[in-house]
């Protein structure tokens, strides 16, 4: 069912009719997702600023890497509890119960990654993407070392700190207008 109620506390309506190349991304993602999330739906008043969004966010998060999309979701979900962000941390939340298959795990990272059951690599990921969030000012070489020490590369530390950057943006961006999540996401994957 397609939700016809602002996703935002803006009133900032979406261009109608969408022009082509937008609609069919919506339908995908209705096909995929059984959703349009509601991100998209915000940011679809201006189709620029929409396909400014998707193009980096499906490039961070979709696009080839060192880090798996899980490992991906993961700092999402952590930057987002540290922030308070409700919208990414039920929709990420959500991802990644369902890529790990572990509700608990998504739960862990929600409240608090560091009581999760992490391997080391996930451990050192996620302490960089928090430094990050709280005190990015103070992070030195020993910083990235510890990463590499653990197997990442300088293109993952590179992948890790924009994806990090990305959802301490967007997390500031849905706070500040009400954003809402897609009730779909609360029941997703428990």
């Amino acid at each position: 069912m397609a939700d016809t109620a602002l996703p935002t506390a803006l009133n900032l309506p979406m261009v109608d009719p969408l022009p082509a190349p937008t609609r069919k991304y919506f339908d995908v993602c209705q096909e995929k997702l059984g959703m349009v999330p509601n991100v998209l739906r915000a940011y679809a008043f201006d189709i620029e600023k929409l396909d400014a969004f998707t193009g980096v966010y499906n490039n961070l998060m979709l696009a080839p890497s060192g880090l798996s999309k899980l490992e991906r979701e993961m700092i999402a979900v952590v930057v987002s509890s540290i922030n308070k962000c409700f919208y990414c941390l039920v929709a990420h939340g959500a991802a990644v119960r369902a890529m790990s298959g572990d509700p608990m795990l998504g739960e862990a990272l929600v409240m608090n990654y560091r009581v999760a059951k992490l391997d080391a690599r996930q451990r050192a990921m996620l302490d960089f993407a928090a430094m990050m969030t709280t005190a990015s000012a103070t992070i030195e070489e020993n910083d990235r070392d510890a990463l590499r020490q653990v197997g990442f590369t300088d293109q993952d530390i590179w992948d890790i700190a924009n994806v990090a950057g990305f959802f301490n943006m967007t997390n500031r961006v849905a706070s500040a207008t009400a954003m809402r999540p897609n009730e779909d996401y609360h029941a997703q994957s428990r």
